[in-house]
C-alpha cells in the first residue's frame, strides 16, 4: 500500500482490538493508538486522587483537574512497543489491573474527559497512517475512516481470556470477578450518554470467539487489502 489510510477498531472489552491493532501496524508501519490506556491513565489518575472508589464518585474535581493531566506514548526499545506515561511517569503496568478495569467505563462516561481525549487522538491522526483501537474510534473520533473494524465476541470467552491475563499478575481475582466486571462495562460502555459504544453504519463486524489471533489478522489484512484496490 502506498497511499496511507486511517483504521478504527471498536468494540467490546477483551475482544483483543490492541492485539490486532499493534499487530497490523507493525506489519503496515503504521503508527498504533490504544485510546483506551488514555481512558485508563485518567482513571489512575482520579483513583490515585480519591475522585472515584467503591462509595464516591466526584466528577467536578475530576473536570478541575483535567489541565494538569499530561498524556503520552512512549516508545520503549527494549519492549517494540509505546507505553502510557502520565505526567512524565511511566503507569503502563498500574493501568493494566483489575481495579482500574473496575472505574474506567465510569470515567468514560465524563463529556470533558472525552472531549480532552478525542481532540488528542484527532491530532495524532491528522496524517492518516494510523491504526486506533476503542469505543468511539469509527462513529466519533475518525468517522470518515477508510476501514471501520467492529470486534465482538461472547461475554463468558472474553472474560475467560481476560482472566488468563490477569492470572499471571494477580492470584487473588477469581473468573467470577473478571466476568462481572466484563458485564458491568459492556452496559455502561453502551448506554452511556456521551458517545455509546455502538457499530458504525459502514463498520465490518467480527465475531472472534472461534477465531485465532493469527485467522483475525489474515482477515482483517484482506480487507485491507480490498481498500487498498479502491483508494
Amino acid at each position: 500500500m502506498n497511499k496511507k489510510i486511517t483504521i478504527a477498531i471498536d468494540g467490546f472489552s477483551s475482544t483483543g482490538k490492541s492485539t490486532l491493532a499493534k499487530q497490523l501496524a507493525n506489519h503496515l508501519g503504521y503508527v498504533f493508538v490504544d485510546t483506551g490506556a488514555m481512558y485508563r491513565a485518567i482513571t489512575l489518575f482520579a483513583m490515585q486522587n480519591k475522585y472515584i472508589g467503591a462509595e464516591n464518585f466526584d466528577k467536578e474535581s475530576l473536570i478541575k483537574s483535567l489541565p494538569a493531566i499530561r498524556l503520552q506514548f512512549r516508545y520503549s526499545p527494549e519492549l517494540g512497543l509505546a507505553e502510557m506515561y502520565m505526567n512524565d511517569v511511566n503507569v503502563e503496568n498500574e493501568i493494566r489491573t483489575i481495579e482500574v478495569s473496575s472505574f474506567v467505563s465510569k470515567i468514560a462516561t465524563i463529556a470533558e474527559v472525552r472531549a480532552k481525549l478525542v481532540e488528542q487522538q484527532q491530532e495524532m491522526g491528522k496524517d492518516k497512517g494510523i491504526v486506533m483501537d476503542g469505543r468511539d474510534i469509527g462513529t466519533v473520533v475518525f468517522p470518515d475512516a477508510e476501514l471501520k473494524i467492529f470486534m465482538t465476541a461472547s461475554a463468558t470467552t472474553r472474560a475467560q481470556r481476560r482472566y488468563d491475563e490477569l492470572k499471571q499478575k494477580e492470584d487473588a481475582i477469581t473468573y467470577e470477578e473478571v466476568l462481572k466486571n466484563v458485564e458491568e462495562r459492556d452496559y455502561i460502555d453502551t448506554h452511556r450518554d456521551n458517545s455509546p459504544l455502538v457499530i458504525a453504519e459502514d463498520a465490518i463486524e467480527i465475531d472472534n470467539s472461534h477465531l485465532t489471533r493469527e485467522e483475525q489478522f489474515e482477515i482483517v489484512l484482506g480487507l485491507i487489502n480490498e481498500v487498498a484496490k479502491t483508494e
